[in-house]
């Protein structure tokens, strides 16, 4: 078990890529192939999507998914706490995204949603998706990428709780980006990490407003988890190089923590004094790990 002492809040955070070092970095165990964690500023809790299973197969409809509870120090609160034991069960959770109490989660062709404090939940089809990767809200507006079939969809509304027949869009196919971790920008962009496999290396790109399509860097890697810092840098990890990495236009990519196997989608918790801790899972090694970040 570690200890983090803090006080948090889902605020970004502000520094520039020369001014990040890390402070600590430490690992907790007792998951099942985690490939998502999301952090839930009212209840001060992550959420942890474990696949289940005795083996790595992020593919297999075999009903062992789900989401744990777990504190900020790293303590599982909750092994099983979604879906509901007396539902639908859940494959393999991905990527989680968390507004108010609202919890979305993808898993393979669908998309789940939950009430975090009454344990509703509902989930939706998505038709002709086959790797339901990582999801993000911007507005009313849920998307949704599958980076195997090289696709983006969204779905209107987002909350779709208690909708009877949400919209479901296909908005990019085809392009080459293979778009696996996903970002809302504050300009109106959608940010998205590019991850193909191996020896298919995959670029950062920004969908603009209007469906255009921008490539920000130069194919490099295996990209899954992302996220926008307060000056519109990014965060990044890279299976390619076991790394969390930085990214901004003038500085370029700098790595920040290594040694992953398997790096996924991360959350951030930022402390009032704008340090941050990232917590990113490692799938293969089933354990996630608590990587401080300061300014110099």
């Amino acid at each position: 078990m570690i200890r983090i002492a803090l006080v948090l809040a889902c605020a970004a955070f502000g520094a520039s890529a020369a001014d990040l070092r890390v402070s600590s970095d430490q690992s907790v165990g007792g998951f099942k192939f985690p490939e998502s964690v999301a952090y839930d500023a009212k209840e001060k809790v992550l959420y942890v999507g474990n696949f289940g299973g005795e083996k790595l197969d992020p593919a297999s409809k075999d009903g062992q998914g789900y989401l744990s509870k777990v504190s900020l120090a790293g303590k599982i609160l909750t092994e099983r706490a979604f879906p509901r034991a007396d539902g639908p069960k859940m494959n393999k959770p991905k990527g989680i995204w968390i507004r108010g109490d609202r919890l979305w989660v993808t898993d393979i062709d669908t998309v789940w949603i939950f009430d975090l404090r009454t344990k509703k939940q509902n989930r939706l089809i998505l038709p002709g998706v086959g790797f339901a990767n990582d999801p993000a809200v911007m507005g009313n507006v849920l998307y949704v990428s599958d980076n195997r079939n090289d696709k983006l969809v969204k779905i209107e509304p987002a909350d779709f709780l208690n909708a009877k027949a949400p919209k479901v869009t296909e908005v990019l196919s085809g392009k080459g980006v293979n778009p696996n971790g996903i970002y809302p920008s504050r300009t109106g962009m959608l940010y998205m990490a590019g991850f193909a496999g191996p020896n298919n290396p995959r670029a950062l790109y920004a969908l603009g407003v209007s469906g255009q399509l921008k490539q920000l860097t130069d194919p490099f890697g295996g990209l899954d988890g992302l996220y926008e810092l307060k000056d519109g840098s990014l965060l990044f990890t890279n299976w390619y190089t076991g790394s969390l990495s930085h990214w901004s236009e003038t500085g370029g990519i700098k790595e920040l923590a290594k040694g992953f196997k398997g790096p996924a989608d991360f959350c951030v918790v930022t402390a009032s004094d704008g340090n941050m801790t990232v917590v990113v899972p490692d799938l293969p090694q089933s354990q996630i790990r608590f990587i401080h970040l300061r300014s110099r």
